[in-house]
C-alpha cells in the first residue's frame, strides 16, 4: 500500500516572511506507520515544489497512491487557515482520483471528526488520536479488513459518520521513531526570512496548563478534551538524538522547539543543554514556554545561551492579575516582567505576545494591555487575536454567545491574525483598528529599533526582528480590511 502525505501551497504569517517548515505530523506518524511496515509513505510538499492548488490533483494522480493523509500539528505558520487549503484540496483530489481513501487528522479534524465528515464527502477517516490510530486504519486498509472500531477513529457506518472508541493516550514518546525527515526536501526549508535549513520540532505533547483560549484544545478527542492536559515529554537524550540527525544528515542550522512549553522540567531542559553542549551540536535554537517555566529555568539560562539558545518566547496574552486567572494562564505579572528581564541579562532574544478579542475586552482593557506591554518592553511583539479553538472554553463561549457558526466559518481569516468574533463591548472592526494601532504604536517606538540592532542578540534574532517589522503593514491590511495572507 503506497500513502501520500499531501500539503497543499501556503502563504506564511504577515509578520513571518518566507517561512515554510517540514509539516512535523507526516514526519511524525509518517514515520510510525512505515517503522510499523504498513504502507510505503511519500510526501509531497507543494510549498516548497510551487504546486499551486489547480495542480495538486494532477501531481497526486502521478504518485498512484492508495490513501492520502492531510494535517497538521503545528498552528505557526497560518494558523487555522491551513483547513481551508485541506479541504479544497481533499475535493479536487477526490474528484480526480475517486477510489483513493483520504485520511484528515491533527489540528482541527481531531476534535470535529463529525463534522468534517458530515460537510466533506470527499474525506473518508478522521483520525482523533495519534500513531497507534492512523497506524492500525492504514494497516487495516492495507488488509482490507473492517474500519468501524478502530479506537481513535472516525468513519462512516452505513453512511453515517461514526466515532470509533476513545484510544488512551501514548505515554513514552520515546517509543516512537525518530521523525521521517527523509519523506522532505530538508535544505529548501526556511524560517523568518533568512533562518536556513530550519526546521519546526516537537518534543513534548500536550500542556499543564489550561489557558481558555488555547489552540491546542483542537487536536484532541471531542469526547475527552482533558486529554490536552496530559504533558508528556520525549527525553533530552531522544531529543539530542533528533537534533544530530538533523545537524549531521540534513544539514540544519535553525530549530524552532514548538512545543507551547518545552521548559516545563528545568531539570530535563539542564539536561539536554549538558547533552548538547557534550555532542558539540551548532544548530541554534529557540524555544516558547509560560512565564512561570521562564523564571523557573533561571539558574540554567546561561547554560541554555551557551548552547545557542538565541530566542525565547512566551505569552502575555493579558495583563492584570484577575484577567490572567479569568483566562486560567498560570502565570503571574511578577513573572512576566521577570521573566523580559532574565532573558535580556543573557541576551536572548524575547518575542511575547498579547491576545485581543476576550468576551469581556473592551477599548480601554486592550489600551492597558499595550501599554504594560510597551512598558515591559519585550523585543518582538506579536498581537494575535483570540481565535476560538473547538473543544476549548473560548469555543464554548462563542457558542453560547451566537459568534460561531461552524456552517459559516472563513478559515482563510481564522488564522490568528483576523478578529473573527466581537466581544461584548467591541465589533469585530473595533478590534480590527485597535490591533492595528498596537502593533504601528510597538514598532514605532523611538529608541526600540536602536536598541534591539545594536545589542548582543544573535544575527538571527535581529534578521526576525526586521521581517517581522517589514510585515506589519501587511499585518494591518489583515487586521483591519480583511486581506488574507495565507
Amino acid at each position: 500500500m503506497k500513502l501520500l502525505c499531501v500539503m497543499p501551497k501556503i502563504g506564511a504569517w504577515a509578520t513571518h516572511g518566507k517561512h515554510v517548515a517540514p509539516n512535523q505530523l507526516y514526519a511524525q506518524w509518517g514515520a510510525y506507520i512505515r517503522e510499523k511496515g504498513h504502507a510505503d509513505v511519500e510526501v509531497l510538499d507543494c510549498t516548497i515544489a510551487d504546486i499551486p492548488l489547480d495542480q495538486i490533483a494532477e501531481k497526486v494522480k502521478e504518485r498512484k497512491p492508495d490513501a492520502i493523509l492531510m494535517g497538521d500539528m503545528i498552528h505557526c505558520s497560518v494558523g487555522f487557515g491551513v483547513i481551508w487549503h485541506f479541504n479544497e484540496a481533499a475535493s479536487r483530489i477526490k474528484q480526480a482520483i475517486p477510489n483513493v481513501k483520504i485520511i484528515m487528522g491533527g489540528l482541527w479534524y481531531s476534535s470535529m471528526p463529525l463534522q468534517t465528515l458530515e460537510d466533506h464527502p470527499s474525506v473518508d477517516y478522521v483520525v482523533m488520536g495519534e500513531e497507534e490510530s492512523v497506524g492500525e486504519l492504514i494497516e487495516k486498509l492495507a488488509s482490507g479488513s473492517e474500519i468501524k472500531n478502530i479506537a481513535g477513529v472516525a468513519s462512516r457506518v452505513e453512511g453515517k459518520p461514526t466515532m470509533g472508541p476513545h484510544r488512551s493516550l501514548l505515554v513514552d514518546l520515546d517509543q516512537l521513531p525518530l521523525p521521517a525527515y527523509d519523506l522532505f526536501p530538508m535544505d529548501q526549508y526556511v524560517g523568518h526570512t533568512h533562518w536556513k535549513p530550519f526546521v519546526e520540532m516537537m518534543t513534548s505533547r500536550g500542556c499543564p496548563s489550561a489557558c481558555t483560549f488555547c489552540y491546542e484544545w483542537d487536536q484532541y478527542d471531542p469526547r475527552h478534551p482533558e486529554d490536552f492536559l496530559t504533558w508528556r515529554a520525549k527525553s533530552p537524550e531522544r531529543v539530542i538524538e533528533e537534533l544530530e540527525l538533523l545537524h549531521h544528515k540534513f544539514g540544519t542550522k535553525v530549530v524552532v522547539i514548538q512545543d507551547d512549553n518545552f521548559n516545563v522540567v528545568p531539570d530535563r531542559v539542564e539536561a539536554f543543554c549538558k547533552l548538547k553542549k557534550k555532542a558539540n551540536n551548532p544548530i541554534k535554537w529557540a524555544a516558547l514556554g509560560r512565564a512561570v517555566d521562564w523564571v523557573n529555568c533561571e539558574k540554567i539560562l546561561p547554560l541554555m545561551k551557551e548552547t545557542v539558545l538565541f530566542m525565547g518566547v512566551f505569552g502575555i496574552e493579558v495583563t492584570t492579575p484577575e484577567e490572567l486567572k479569568k483566562i486560567a494562564k498560570g502565570i503571574t505579572i511578577d513573572q512576566i516582567k521577570k521573566t523580559i528581564d532574565i532573558l535580556r541579562a543573557n541576551d536572548v532574544a524575547i518575542v511575547a505576545d498579547i491576545m485581543i478579542g476576550f468576551d469581556y475586552d473592551s477599548e480601554q482593557i486592550i489600551k492597558q494591555r499595550h501599554e504594560f506591554t510597551d512598558q515591559v518592553d519585550p523585543d518582538i511583539l506579536w498581537v494575535g487575536y483570540v481565535t476560538p479553538a473547538p473543544n476549548s472554553p473560548m469555543w464554548r463561549t462563542g457558542l453560547k454567545k451566537g459568534w460561531i457558526d461552524y456552517k459559516k466559518i472563513d478559515f482563510l481569516k481564522w488564522d490568528f491574525l483576523h478578529p473573527v468574533t466581537p466581544t461584548d463591548h467591541l465589533t469585530i472592526e473595533d478590534l480590527g483598528r485597535l490591533g492595528s494601532w498596537s502593533m504601528r504604536e510597538f514598532f514605532s517606538k523611538p529608541g526600540r529599533i536602536h536598541r534591539i540592532m545594536t545589542s548582543n542578540f544573535d544575527p538571527l534574532a535581529k534578521l526576525c526582528f526586521q521581517d517581522v517589522m517589514q510585515g506589519v503593514s501587511k499585518w494591518e491590511e489583515g487586521a483591519v480590511k480583511g486581506e488574507s495572507h495565507i
